[in-house]
C-alpha cells in the first residue's frame, strides 16, 4: 500500500508539473487588454472608487431599464432593444468622455508639474520631498495623487513602492514616464537628473501644443461623425411616436431594418472615428 501510494503520488506530481503557469514576461506584464485600458480610462475620469466590473455591471442595467421604459411606451421590442444599446453604451460613454477631457486638461499640467521638481531639485531638496512638494505646490488636479506619495513615503519610506502606487493613482502614460525616468535618476545616480528634467518639460510642452492644433483641426470629423450616427436614431424617436410608424417595425422586416441600420450605423462610425483618430499614448511602462 505504501509503494502504490508513493507511486501515485509521484505520477501525479509529474502530472501537475505538466501545468504549472510559465512566469509572465517583461512583455506579457506590460501587455495592455481592453479591461486594463478601461481601468485606466476610470481612474483618469476621476472615478477612482469605480471598479471595472461595477461599471459593466451598470452597463447591463441600463440596458434592461431603458429596454423595459421604451417596451412600455412604444411596445415594440426591436425598437427598445435598438434604444436599449444605446442606454447600455450610455455611461462607457461618460467615463470615456470625462477620461479624455481631463487627459487634455492634465496634458498642459505635466510640464509645470515637472518644472515644479526640476526647481526643487536644483534647491537642494532630496527627489522624494521633490516630489511631496507637488501634493502642496503643483496643479489643483495632481495634489491629491502626489499628497498620497507622501503620506505612503513618510510610512514607509520605500521609495520604489511608493513610486509603484503614484503609477496606479495617476494611470497616465506622461506620469509613467516621468516615474521611470526618477527611479532610474534615483537607481543610477549622478548630476544629470536636472537636464533630464528640463528635456522632458520641453518635450510634453511641444507635444501639447502640437496635440492641440491637431485636435483642432480634427474636432470637425468627429463631430460629423457623432451627428452621422445620431440623426438616424431622432428621426425614429420622433417616428416611434406615430402608432402607423411603429405598426411598420412591430413586423419581421421591420426588425430586420433597424437590426441592419443599428449595424450599418456603428460600423460607419467606428471607420469615421477611426480615420480621423489622433494616435494615443500607450501605458507600455505599467
Amino acid at each position: 500500500m505504501l509503494l502504490g501510494l508513493l507511486l501515485g503520488l509521484g505520477l501525479f506530481l509529474v502530472w501537475w508539473s505538466c501545468w504549472v503557469p510559465a512566469p509572465p514576461t517583461t512583455s506579457s506584464r506590460r501587455r495592455s487588454g481592453p479591461l486594463d485600458r478601461l481601468s485606466d480610462e476610470i481612474v483618469q475620469a476621476g472615478f477612482a472608487g469605480l471598479s471595472v466590473r461595477t461599471l459593466l455591471v451598470g452597463t447591463v442595467i441600463a440596458f434592461f431599464l431603458v429596454l423595459a421604459l421604451v417596451h412600455a411606451i412604444v411596445g415594440v421590442l426591436a425598437i427598445a432593444v435598438c434604444f436599449a444599446m444605446v442606454g447600455a453604451y450610455a455611461p462607457l460613454a461618460v467615463v470615456r468622455g470625462r477620461a479624455r477631457r481631463r487627459r487634455t486638461r492634465l496634458r498642459d499640467m505635466w510640464p509645470d508639474a515637472v518644472d515644479n521638481i526640476t526647481s526643487g531639485v536644483r534647491a537642494g531638496m532630496a527627489l522624494p520631498e521633490a516630489l511631496s512638494q507637488l501634493g502642496t505646490r503643483g496643479p489643483e488636479e495632481l495634489r491629491e495623487p502626489f499628497r498620497a506619495f507622501a503620506d505612503d513615503y513618510r510610512l514607509t519610506g520605500r521609495f520604489h513602492d511608493c513610486l509603484d502606487r503614484l503609477k496606479e493613482r495617476l494611470s497616465d502614460p506622461v506620469a509613467d514616464r516621468l516615474v521611470e525616468s526618477l527611479r532610474i535618476a534615483r537607481e543610477v545616480g549622478g548630476t544629470d537628473l536636472g537636464h533630464l528634467l528640463r528635456t522632458l518639460s520641453g518635450f510634453l510642452r511641444e507635444d501639447a501644443r502640437t496635440r492641440a492644433e491637431l485636435e483642432t483641426r480634427q474636432s470637425w470629423t468627429v463631430n460629423a461623425a457623432r451627428l452621422a450616427v445620431a440623426a438616424p436614431w431622432a428621426v425614429l424617436a420622433m417616428l416611434s411616436t406615430n402608432p402607423e410608424s411603429v405598426r411598420a417595425y412591430s413586423t419581421a422586416l421591420g426588425a430586420v431594418v433597424l437590426a441592419v441600420g443599428a449595424g450599418v450605423t456603428g460600423v460607419a462610425y467606428w471607420a469615421m472615428v477611426r480615420i480621423g483618430r489622433l494616435p494615443e499614448d500607450e501605458r507600455v511602462l505599467r
